[in-house]
């Protein structure tokens, strides 16, 4: 019998869904992942601002533990301590009212579009459905949420893909109010376009935003799969843009590495949703709950935020000193480098090969590194950029 490693193993097996990097992971700590061979990268990738506070933290690994050893599982049909303490955190640090669980990013968009349309639905009645997005954003790979993805790559293959989305530049405002007529029920937008190319959207727009929504009694949802819990310098992006949204919706690092969703409202919408309107078998899992447990009691902290400001100021600075560099772009710990060849694909492929795990966005290499990286950490990352970098010239 032959034996596969993993790599030939996934290629068997595995659809072929992702264009991976010649690496197998195996284990890590910290901002430090070493592969099957024992070589060592370090990961400001973070599994795509999933893993917050680097691999297996101490405190959130025994909190994880823990709660496996008390019960792994339960249905929704049953209280769950874990699950209320955090929905208690959520609101208790956000200005929502109410939380539903989810699994994912997706999950917690495809919850926001359905709370969206039932408000709409019980307010106004059937034909008040549609919802604007912007052009770039990302917001899932369901068949709706990637119809929700204002962007043509997506909208390929799936067909038909679910009604009721428009699209509008990012940043102008009239474009948007153009956009809306009698049948709009939402705006959904994220603050910091992640996939779309870490395009910050202007404080002015999205106030205007806000202000077009509430005279039109339009919800405004912002999804906060990639820049929540910390990211950004704030517990939520939308607090650097002074407003409040409707909705908003979470993953990612919320769950410290296990798989979570989490979409927020607002008083005015938590008895929309009813029992048998929306669910999910896995959501609330008290496992995963206790991880986002702890990583809301590291991160939710004025000392936290400011220091994953500073970090993503020192970081900005450091780059554009870096030969190759042409621009960056950030909020917090949310960075998109521009490099002056165009060629960000070929430079993260390369710079895996000299032990450095960074993703890309567009024509941008995207760094998303744990929050709580050390400046020391940020320099090592920064030396096998700089070094890869002058390879290519």
């Amino acid at each position: 019998m032959i034996v596969l490693n993993t790599k030939e193993k996934d290629k068997k097996y595995i659809m072929n869904t992702y264009g991976r990097y010649d690496v197998a992971l195996k284990e890590g700590k910290g901002v430090y992942a070493y592969d099957e061979d024992g070589k060592e990268y370090i990961d400001v990738s973070s599994g795509i601002g999933v893993n917050i506070l680097g691999y297996c933290n101490e405190g959130w690994v025994n909190a994880v533990t823990k709660q496996a050893a008390s019960i792994q599982h339960m249905s929704n049909y049953f209280y769950c301590k874990p699950a209320s303490d955090l929905a208690e955190k959520l609101c208790s640090l956000t200005p929502f009212s109410k939380v539903c669980f989810g699994n994912s990013g997706a999950e917690a968009n495809e919850c926001a579009i359905k709370l969206a349309r039932k408000y709409s639905f019980d307010k106004y009645g059937k034909g008040r459905d549609e919802i604007i997005t912007l052009e770039n954003s990302f917001h899932g790979r369901t068949v709706t949420t990637l119809s929700a993805t204002g962007q043509d790559v997506f909208h390929n293959y799936f067909f038909p893909f679910t009604e009721g989305f428009k699209f509008a530049p990012a940043n102008d405002i009239e474009a948007l109010k153009a956009a809306a007529d009698h049948k709009t029920c939402a705006v959904l937008m994220e603050c910091v376009q992640g996939e779309g190319g870490v395009n910050i959207l202007d404080k002015d727009y999205v106030k205007a935003v806000r202000k077009f929504c509430d005279e039109k009694d339009i919800l405004l949802i912002i999804d906060e799969v990639q820049t929540g819990v910390a990211r950004t310098g704030k517990l939520y992006a939308f607090e650097h843009y002074d407003i409040v949204p409707d909705i908003i919706t979470s993953a990612k690092g919320l769950g410290g590495g296990l798989p979570i969703g989490a979409c927020l409202c607002t008083e005015k919408l938590e008895n929309v949703l009813t029992p048998s309107t929306h669910g999910t078998t896995f959501g609330s899992n008290p496992v995963v709950c206790a991880g986002a447990n702890y990583v809301l009691d590291t991160v939710a902290n004025e000392d936290f935020l400011n220091a994953v400001t500073k970090k993503g100021e020192y970081l900005k600075e450091k780059l554009l000193k870096i030969k190759g560099v042409k621009s960056v772009r950030n909020l917090g710990l949310m960075v998109g480098i521009e490099l002056e060849k165009d060629d960000a694909h070929t430079i993260a492929a390369k710079c895996v090969k000299n032990g450095l795990l960074i993703i890309t966005a567009k024509n941008l290499l995207r760094m998303l590194p744990p929050l709580n990286i050390t400046y020391e950490e940020l320099d090592k990352a920064l030396e096998i950029l700089e070094k890869t970098l002058k390879e290519d010239i």
